[in-house]
């Protein structure tokens, strides 16, 4: 044998053998990609200026963990769940591509949408679209935005309670009949392959104006007897729960329950407590994220040969949000998920930020993490029966264990659970901590507690907050804009956060790349007092308004600082041994200041806030009378047009005496605007649409 072809073999089985071992220490990956769908263009053939047409590219992927990685162990009853022939763990998730045609034109970023509860909201924020989960008309591309921008956006599940009908074989996913987002996640059992059995409490929502006749459970009951399960109705968080006799409900079947007499009724409050079976290992919703991020940016192919359809195109990877997912991506950091492995096992491109211990050293994952109402909390989903569709609000579940130490990113002791921690502990560890921006409503302070996320157990400002984070308030706006009623005693608050957020994008990949600096911290504090109990009236300066239609929310009603024990096992293994939780109230629930008309002094004062034509708030109270807070909905007041319509009750000004003429009007949002350009917090394109609906608006002459 020739000494070049002894050579060549002694390479090719070097190089065997490399990609072996290599495989062997893949401990999470996606494994197989399945593009379902191509529509190329897309948006109707719609061209986006220099970058061109887009595609959209629909699929699913399947991923596997191995359960005994210190990156994977954290998950709940991973190592509790069946594995495949290599030891692994696996979970299959949608996902929808929207990407330039021409590579070249594109800006090698990728924007992934983590969705919430399988919708997409990216496009309906940065675009202005009323797109749904299958973006394909040129309305769809909304205002062009992104597009414009060459941005590729990845939108996939996670949440597998995301609401879809997974009974029907394939019928999930974005061009599917019930197409929302949704992930596929094994059961857990115990060692010897029976079920795991365990307590589950189910707040059963009947809060859309309609009276269901029966309740579905996300778990199935492990027995039908009655007397081992418990029933309660209240109308109002603070009342307390009445017990419903057995007589007075029963089981359908398994997973759904029943009233005997009657139907359920709208914004009462029923809790189910029973024993259940078969929780599902939900927390690897966390690792699909994780590994298709990474898949897409380093990776050529999956373990079949098809080929990664991002391969080239990606050097950094940014993620955003909306509510539910924003909380879901601050456990996703807190419990180390933004760092991988590095190794898929299969070629991929060099890629930097390799951290961590050795030869274990891990990849960074997102650069940067743009975070839009996620508050100080949590997603229910690292616990055994997870329920992530819940959000903890001061009406509802408040029984769920979203809210739990720590709340900021900064590393505190907490005198209250002897604890001390912060939710950038792993990632500092590991040196795989992304830029993250954490912006949210006024609404997070009145109905989530958000004033933990800045401040102490003892409601101190939180000093030298991290410098790798930001923290926005938009001043004065709601958790979800909207107009008229509704299910709420007063108008809802219609300011919407786009502007603030296409601005904060800019700023957030402005950091990333280039190192500057984005705006400071612009967010109510304790020491400048704009940021106060609720209580007294006064100190939180709301004004005393006396008008028909409109109840202030000075009954104490606010969301408190909640700490829930769930029993001992918990905090360290994600077990709930008592439930109900036994609650008590040590955290101080503080709320952004106002100035006299009721608008928020601190934040970032958007036009409608800064040169107002009515009071907007992020509370609001609902119609049925019981006093409870209307969930994510805020108030919009409007001030009386003329001194002579002004009421007697309502002090504050009328419109006419703000401004004069419609001139006056014009110049002072036009002056206000040019300072949030100023302050990087408004694109160019907003603050001249901002002052051209100035210049057009129904203002007094």
């Amino acid at each position: 044998m020739s000494s070049n072809r002894s050579s060549a073999i002694h390479a090719a089985f070097i190089g065997a053998l490399a990609s072996l071992l290599l495989a062997a220490h893949a401990e999470a990956r996606i494994t197989k990609v399945t593009i379902t769908k191509i529509e190329s263009p897309t948006f109707g053939g719609t061209s986006f200026g220099a970058v061109g047409q887009y595609e959209k590219l629909i699929g699913t992927v399947t991923g596997e963990v191995d359960p005994h990685d210190r990156r994977n162990e954290v998950i709940v009853d991973v190592k509790l769940a069946p594995r495949n022939g290599q030891g692994k763990v696996e979970y299959s998730t949608d996902f929808l591509i929207l990407r330039p045609i021409n590579a070249a034109r594109g800006n090698h970023r990728l924007l992934y949408d983590v969705t919430n509860r399988g919708n997409t909201n990216v496009l309906g924020i940065f675009n202005d679209s009323d797109a749904g989960n299958n973006p394909s008309s040129a309305a769809d591309a909304g205002n062009g935005y992104l597009m414009r921008g060459g941005w590729t956006v990845l939108l996939s599940g996670w949440d597998f309670s995301a609401p879809c009908n997974r009974s029907l074989p394939d019928s999930c996913g974005p061009d599917k009949a019930s197409n929302n987002f949704t992930a596929t996640v094994p059961v857990a059992t115990n060692v010897d392959g029976s079920p795991i059995l365990g307590l589950n409490s189910e707040e059963l929502v009947v809060d859309t104006g309609q009276k269901p006749a029966t309740q579905n459970l996300t778990y199935p009951a492990s027995t039908l007897d009655q007397s081992k399960a418990s029933l309660t109705v209240r109308k109002r968080y603070s009342d307390t729960p009445v017990v419903i006799p057995a007589s007075g409900w029963a089981y359908i079947n398994a997973t759904s329950i029943k009233l005997t007499t009657g139907t359920f009724v709208p914004t009462n409050l029923y809790e189910l407590t029973y024993p259940a079976m078969n929780p599902v290992v939900a927390a690897l919703g966390f690792a699909a994220i994780r590994d298709l991020a990474v898949f897409l940016r380093d990776d050529d192919e999956d373990d079949a040969g098809a080929p990664n359809p991002l391969k080239g195109r990606l050097d950094l990877l940014y993620s955003t949000c909306s509510s539910q997912p924003c909380r879901t991506m601050r456990d996703f950091v807190a419990l180390g998920f933004n760092e991988s492995d590095g190794h898929s096992g299969r070629p991929h491109h060099h890629r930097g930020h390799h951290h961590g211990r050795g030869h274990d050293r891990g990849v960074q994952v997102f650069d940067g993490v743009l975070n839009w109402k996620g508050g100080g909390s949590g997603i229910f989903l690292n616990t055994r029966f997870s329920q992530p569709v819940r959000t903890h609000r001061q009406h509802i579940a408040r029984w769920t264990p979203e809210i739990q130490f720590p709340f900021a990113n900064e590393r505190l002791h907490d005198p209250v659970t002897g604890r001390t921690a912060g939710r950038l502990d792993r990632c500092e560890d590991t040196h795989t901590c992304p830029k993250i921006f954490e912006a949210n409503s006024a609404n997070e302070f009145w109905a989530k507690a958000a004033s933990n996320l800045l401040t102490d157990a003892r409601g101190r400002d939180i000093d030298n907050l991290d410098r790798n984070v930001r923290y926005y308030l938009q001043a004065s706006a709601p958790h979800g804009a909207a107009s008229g009623k509704g299910i709420c005693a007063m108008e809802r608050n219609p300011i919407i956060p786009n502007q603030f957020l296409r601005a904060l994008l800019v700023d957030l990949d402005d950091w990333v790349t280039k190192g500057r600096e984005p705006p400071d911290n612009r967010i109510p504090r304790v020491r400048d007092g704009t940021l106060v109990p609720p209580l007294p009236q006064a100190r939180q300066g709301f004004p005393d308004i006396d008008i028909p239609g409109v109840t202030v929310p000075y009954n104490g009603v606010l969301h408190t600082g909640d700490l829930l024990d769930f029993g001992p096992r918990f905090v360290s293994e994600g077990i709930m041994d008592v439930l109900p939780p036994i609650v008590t109230t040590p955290y101080p629930a503080l709320v952004p200041k106002t100035d006299a008309d009721g608008n928020d002094i601190a934040g970032v004062r958007m036009p409608e806030v800064a040169v107002p034509l009515a009071t907007y708030t992020g509370w609001n109270l609902r119609a049925d009378g019981g006093g409870d807070g209307c969930d994510a909905s805020g108030t919009k007041i409007v001030f009386a047009t003329t001194p002579s319509t002004r009421s007697p009750g309502d002090p504050r000004k009328s419109i006419l005496e703000r401004y004069p003429t419609h001139q006056v009007y014009v110049d002072a949002v036009t002056k206000a605007v040019q300072k949030l350009q100023k302050e990087r917090f408004l694109i160019e394109e907003d603050a001249q649409k901002y002052i051209g609906d100035a210049q057009a608006g129904n203002v007094p002459n």
